[in-house]
């Protein structure tokens, strides 16, 4: 049993210490904006951006959205410090929550492209109802974000001189894939992730957003890449200046 000293006792007050000195805050040495320009002096190229005609980049492209899950894949996006490209429909940018997830997508970095208003197959359509399918689609994301898309996707992959002509004359390029993941028809996360690692670089991964297999494959899939080298870039980035409106991209040539 402990024994107490004498006086003290459950009324017994303690007695009080005295006030600790609080030391005087110091200044800082370099103030933060001087610290930022001074480091960016040191290193002109910092943050560095990736010179994909000579590094391994990847596209990575999410078509038919932005739908309900596509939150959760802009939260791992910026979680691993990923870009991508999003081949946005026109009739899911109009529905609700659509305007404030396109914004999001231009303001954390990512890649807006043109997968037309309805999702037809292009091919074959009148020339009014062509020039609707890509132009009301385009015009809604400017009104929406304020930004001209630079590229489109065909849904299906389908095109022809038609197409070629209107997105020609919306400066669109065209941009195909090498990489097909089949996440629409084989809706298994492993599975997917394994499909859209098999690349070169240069590769264009594609994938759809709408589907909740996609979005859980995209953390292993980011890994796998990332343990290989591979920077992930926007279609634009991935191609630099070399984009010709009208015509068709499927992976970067490199020289």
């Amino acid at each position: 049993m402990a024994v107490l000293p004498a006086g003290a006792g459950c009324d017994a007050a303690p007695a009080p210490k005295p006030p600790e000195a609080v030391p005087a805050p110091q200044p800082l040495a370099v103030a933060p904006e001087s610290l930022v320009k001074r480091l960016e002096a040191m290193q002109p190229a910092w943050p560095r951006q990736p010179d994909c005609a000579h590094d391994k980049c990847v596209a990575l492209t999410f078509d038919d959205g932005p739908g309900e899950h596509t939150g959760r894949l802009l939260d791992i996006l910026r979680e691993k410090g990923a870009k991508a490209t999003f081949f946005v429909v026109g009739q899911m940018v109009a529905a609700a929550h659509g305007a404030a997830t396109v914004r999001r997508i231009v303001a954390e970095g990512h890649e807006l492209g043109n997968h037309s208003w309805s999702h037809p197959m292009l091919t074959g359509l009148s020339g009014q109802r062509l020039a609707h399918e890509i132009g009301h689609t385009g015009d809604l994301v400017r009104r929406i974000t304020g930004m001209r898309m630079r590229v489109m996707r065909p849904p299906y992959g389908a095109t022809d001189r038609a197409v070629a002509e209107q997105t020609r004359r919306r400066g669109l390029a065209q941009i195909l894939w090498n990489v097909d993941t089949f996440d629409w028809r084989d809706r298994v996360p492993a599975l997917v992730a394994k499909r859209g690692a098999h690349v070169r670089p240069g590769s264009i991964v594609l994938m759809h957003d709408i589907h909740p297999t996609t979005v859980k494959a995209v953390p292993r899939l980011l890994d796998t890449l990332d343990h290989r080298g591979y920077s992930f870039v926007t279609v634009t980035e991935l191609y630099g200046d070399r984009l010709r409106p009208g015509r068709r991209y499927e992976q970067l040539r490199r020289r």
